[in-house]
C-alpha cells in the first residue's frame, strides 16, 4: 500500500521558518522523482520544487528559490522541504508526490502518488 506522510506544517509569523517532512512507503522510493506542490484557497495547485528520480537534480519555482531547500534521504524514504523567510503569500497546503522515474516536472499530471498535505499558514 502506497503511503506519502506529510508532516511539520503549522502556523509562523512571516520570516520564519518551517521543515516539512513527507515520509514514504509502497513503493521503491529511490526509483521515484520526488516532490512538493502547494494549494491556496481558491487557487489551483502549483509546483514548488522538486528532485529528479536520481536525485542529481532539483527544481524550484521562482517564488520560492534562494528561500526553499528540497532535499531527500533514500535511507529513510524521506523527501524534506526547508522553507526559510516564510512570508504570507507562502500560506497553502503542503503536498507530497512522487512520479517513477521522473524528472522532475512542474505538471500535477505527471506525478503518480499524492500525501493528504499540511497546512502552512503564514501570518504577517
Amino acid at each position: 500500500q502506497v503511503q506519502l506522510v506529510e508532516s511539520g506544517g503549522g502556523l509562523v509569523q512571516a520570516g520564519g521558518s518551517l521543515r516539512l517532512s513527507c515520509a514514504a512507503s509502497g513503493f521503491t522510493f529511490s526509483q521515484y522523482a520526488m516532490a512538493w506542490f502547494r494549494q491556496a484557497p481558491g487557487k489551483e495547485r502549483e509546483f514548488v520544487a522538486a528532485f529528479t528520480w536520481r536525485a542529481i537534480n532539483t527544481y524550484y519555482s521562482d517564488s520560492v528559490k534562494g528561500r526553499f531547500t528540497i532535499s531527500r534521504d533514500n535511507a529513510k524514504n524521506t523527501v524534506y522541504l526547508q522553507m526559510n523567510s516564510l512570508k504570507p503569500e507562502d500560506t497553502a497546503v503542503y503536498y507530497c508526490t512522487a512520479d517513477q522515474y521522473g524528472l522532475g516536472s512542474r505538471s500535477t499530471y505527471e506525478y503518480d502518488y499524492w500525501g493528504q498535505g499540511t497546512q502552512v499558514t503564514v501570518s504577517s
